[in-house]
């Protein structure tokens, strides 16, 4: 029988070793820097904040998500960088971001690809991620899901548009996205880029005569308020896409990840909802500031793209154009 001593110094290391096991079972919280361009009161920022708490609550605070709204990392580009790199965890890039990483995202933003948002969120939920996503994570991202961003329509502060002849000569803001660019070319606009921060200046002092954006951005950015017109020319179709670093996924437990994704999910589809609710009641609220708006016929747009399909298709690459193609015509 061991003596006294012995039973007491067994009895410690027993009680050390439990000690170090629940000590070790615990896990210390991973906070997730999560960063995007839009404005606090846009949707995507709702969104991003519904992601927070239910995350933390999920996870009883073992992953925590910092919010980094209206570009406060940087710019969009500076960080899907950032993101690549895992110095910022999280973003919410729009596919003119991605496609300078995975060209196959250039072909999202074809002019007048998508007819409603219906058709969009089908293709880009069902086989468009299942495309893209093992071909992001080679680049150091993985896609949980795409949110929402809209339609992009444009202001000016010269004229009505009711049809592609009116745009012929006003000067445009693009954000350097080549799909953008190419659309509005085709109309006969010309494009300047101008970093969006300095947006809103660039139209007040008129070194651009307009801009084009989803109506949410216009609307919360209160970007018509130099503008006089708005036409619902609907010429590109974007969404902000919800990717996080490799570096930073591997840091979660497989419990963590799958958390992470179905609230990714979840955000995503209060985005949608809210984005779809308040792009009506924020056009009404732009006239009833003075704004004109204009319907114009989209079918006559869509009769003048064929310069700017030529320019997306070989930026794009004509394989990955095909597959993307193939799945609007089963969609």
């Amino acid at each position: 029988m061991p003596s006294q001593p012995a039973r007491v110094l067994a009895k410690a290391t027993l009680a050390a070793l439990l000690g170090f096991a629940v000590l070790g079972s615990t896990h210390a919280a991973t906070t997730l820097k999560l960063a995007h361009f839009a404005a606090e009161s846009h949707p995507a920022h709702t969104a991003a904040l519904q992601l927070k708490k239910n995350v933390e609550a999920r996870t009883n605070g073992e992953v925590r998500i910092e919010l980094y709204p209206s570009n406060q990392l940087g710019s969009p580009p500076d960080q899907v960088e950032q993101t690549t790199v895992g110095v910022i965890d999280m973003n919410l890039p729009t596919q003119g971001a991605l496609d300078k990483y995975e060209k196959a995202f250039a072909t999202v933003m074809t002019p007048y690809a998508f007819t409603d948002y219906a058709q969009a969120h089908r293709v880009l939920d069902g086989p468009f991620q299942d495309w893209v996503a093992p071909r992001l994570e080679k680049k150091g991202l993985v896609l949980l899901s795409t949110w929402e961003y809209g339609f992009r329509n444009v202001t000016n502060s010269k004229r009505p548009i009711n049809g592609p002849q009116d745009m012929k000569g006003l000067r445009l803001r693009t954000p350097p996205e080549l799909q953008i660019i190419a659309a509005l070319e085709a109309t006969g606009a010309s494009t300047t880029q101008i970093a969006f921060p300095e947006l809103a200046a660039a139209l007040n002092q008129g070194v651009v005569d307009g801009q084009e954006n989803p109506i949410g951005v216009t609307y919360h950015f209160k970007l018509f308020e130099v503008q006089k017109h708005l036409a619902i020319t609907r010429h590109v179709y974007n969404s902000m896409t919800h990717v996080i670093s490799q570096s930073s996924w591997k840091k979660l437990t497989p419990a963590q990840q799958t958390v992470l994704r179905e609230e990714s999910k979840l955000a995503r589809d209060l985005m949608r909802k809210l984005v779809a609710e308040q792009e009506a009641a924020e056009i009404t609220k732009m006239e009833a500031a003075g704004v004109a708006v204009t319907r114009p016929d989209l079918a006559k747009f869509r009769a003048v793209m064929q310069p700017a399909y030529d320019r997306v298709g070989a930026y794009a690459g004509k394989e990955n154009m095909k597959t993307f193609m193939d799945m609007l015509a089963t969609k």
